[in-house]
């Protein structure tokens, strides 16, 4: 999943877009409300955590922009700001969701899960697809009785996948996914880790369509 983080303090950006990355998500970064608003609609993020307080535009300025251009995706604010007014003003603007600062990153992160949850209309932490299980909030994969260890980002493509069981994506899809804003990305890094998932699951699990891209099937 791609997420886009609006905020003006680099130390606690630097430190949000690492938590985050470990995580699993890709992370593209915008310090200005301006450049946050180009980058939403240029990169398509699947989630947006936004500052309120930005020093160029204010984050509900910010938010009402992003709405106005049609931009779907939940939006969480994060900032310092806890008073009811600021509160009722970022919901009002568009917001789905919002955490004040200072945070536990546990608590931001079980909030993107929540959030996750309910634009896919899943009401669990567990994807399940045929006897594979991927555990979002623990990031821990089972096929079967066998536990399955992934890297980083062999679990982020599995879990893009399993998002959309069935659906055909395209390499390009999943390495919007796996990869932020500018981070080189080798031409055959999908193929490697769709390959590698195949070893450690079962090489039925994900289905090749020549030319087109890769879908998850729905059972063994």
């Amino acid at each position: 999943m791609r997420l886009l983080l609006i905020e003006d303090d680099q130390s606690l950006a630097d430190g949000i877009s690492t938590a985050l990355r470990h995580a699993g998500y890709a992370v593209d970064h915008a310090d200005l409300g301006a450049r946050g608003v180009a980058l939403a609609m240029a990169a398509h993020p699947d989630l947006v955590i936004l500052d309120l307080g930005l020093p160029d535009i204010d984050g509900v300025e910010v938010l009402k922009q992003l709405r106005r251009r049609q931009f779907k995706s939940p939006v969480l604010i994060l900032t310092a700001r806890d008073d009811l007014t600021s509160k009722i003003a970022g919901l009002d603007a568009g917001a789905d969701d919002y955490l004040t600062k200072p945070f536990a990153v546990d608590e931001l992160l079980a909030r993107l899960r929540a959030l996750e949850r309910r634009v896919g209309g899943v009401t669990t932490a567990e994807l399940r697809i045929g006897d594979v299980v991927i555990n979002t909030a623990s990031h821990e994969v089972t096929c079967g009785d066998r536990a399955v260890k992934l890297s980083r980002r062999e679990f982020a493509l599995l879990r893009a996948l399993a998002e959309r069981p069935g659906l055909i994506q395209s390499r390009e899809q999943l390495e919007e996914k796996l990869y932020s804003w500018g981070e080189e990305v080798a031409s055959n890094t999908v193929d490697v880790h769709i390959h590698n998932l195949r070893k450690k699951l079962y090489p039925e699990l994900i289905r090749n369509i020549r030319g087109v891209g890769y879908k998850l099937e729905n059972g063994q």
